[in-house]
């Protein structure tokens, strides 16, 4: 593993400058950051660290309240999309079983498209809240919001950058189940040190774009600071070359100030694998007793939306890769299956329901 040095650092205000120059090569920086690492690190985003910290120290203050409590936020009957979601629930999908030592929240920061809440009920769901938490879902509700604008301009910049009308990608994400998580990470024990447990497994986010607004890692004794001497941290797959036929595994270290955005599969489906999503592992400090706070912004093609490469990326290859269309409704309940989230049972819709009552009429007939 090695820290990377190349992954481009995109100004916002470069994006929107009214000089030519300064807009295009902003604009070809995010190509390249998204193509080559599925990633860039944003400037520019005017969002304060404080939010980001008074936001953290709520969630750790809710975190607090007895588990019976917290249980009767969300639950798998919604299959963990919106409130809390207990430790050690989710694994990625090559994980081996695995699942990730972290317990989460999410929340809906925009509004929900209401036909989509009919078909896709789980994914659509309304959000649940703590009891005499009000800072908590002010919070959360209004940084999710102002960090969902940042990706919205980004997705902008995008299909400029690649000769598309603006709104290509934007325009997808109305009415979508657009979500923001904060998350912590669990203290490991020296067993699970010593085996080199991750905190979060190597996976793709299955969404259109992820931005992280930079965690805080918490000492034994609960003070935040610097990092110890092995600090674990977010680390990416780059796309593959002749010179690295698997990619490499690379440390992301977040330039001062800056978020990072994250490219998931739905836009590199879009692109036709233009741009990558960006394979990323959590991994914990080699110490005892640490843990870490963060949150996370997942920006979704509205469900009802085909996901297939779009006309201007839908070479042969492509449509082989990504085959055959689906909604990214399906796509989305498909990816939670995978991840253990929702039964497997679900599979179960995805085709003609009357089976049974045809055997049941053919039983009676032959009776």
């Amino acid at each position: 593993m090695s820290v990377a040095a190349e992954i481009p650092t995109v100004d916002l205000r470069d994006l929107a400058s009214e000089n030519s120059e300064t807009r295009q090569h902003a604009a070809s920086e995010l190509v390249r950051g998204y193509r080559d690492y599925g990633l860039v690190f944003v400037a520019g985003h005017g969002l304060r660290k404080e939010r980001v910290d008074s936001l953290y120290d709520d969630y750790l203050n809710v975190l607090e309240r007895p588990e019976a409590e917290k249980a009767s936020w969300g639950g798998p009957q919604i299959w963990y999309q919106r409130g809390w979601t207990p430790p050690n629930t989710e694994k990625a999908v090559v994980a081996g079983g695995q699942p990730d030592f972290k317990e989460c929240y999410f929340a809906a920061t925009t509004e929900l498209d209401a036909d989509c809440k009919l078909f896709y009920p789980e994914l659509y769901t309304d959000n649940v809240w703590p009891d005499d938490a009000e800072g908590f879902r002010h919070g959360m509700l209004t940084l999710g919001g102002d960090i969902h604008n940042v990706g919205l301009k980004l997705l902008e910049a995008c299909a400029e950058a690649l000769e598309l009308p603006t709104d290509t990608f934007s325009q997808l994400t109305r009415g979508a189940a657009n979500v923001s998580r904060v998350l912590k990470y669990l203290a490991l024990d020296q067993s699970q040190v010593d085996a080199k447990v991750l905190w979060g497994e190597e996976h793709t986010d299955f969404n259109l774009l992820t931005l992280l607004p930079g965690g805080r890692l918490h000492a034994p004794d609960g003070s935040t600071g610097t990092s110890p001497q092995t600090p674990g941290g977010l680390f990416i797959r780059t796309r593959a070359t002749a010179e690295h036929p698997d990619g490499e595994l690379i440390r992301g270290v977040t330039p001062p100030g800056c978020i990072v955005s994250q490219v998931g599969q739905q836009l590199e489906i879009m692109t036709g694998g233009v741009f990558q999503a960006t394979p990323h592992v959590v991994t914990a400090p080699r110490e005892t007793g640490w843990t870490r706070v963060s949150m996370a912004h997942f920006i979704h093609v509205n469900a009802k939306k085909p996901m297939f490469p779009l006309r201007k990326f839908r070479t042969e290859q492509a449509c082989q890769a990504y085959r055959p269309p689906v909604l990214a409704g399906t796509y989305g309940v498909k990816t939670l299956i995978d991840i253990g989230l929702a039964p497997a049972s679900e599979l179960n819709r995805l085709g003609y329901r009357h089976y049974d009552r045809l055997a049941d009429i053919r039983e009676r007939e032959d009776s």
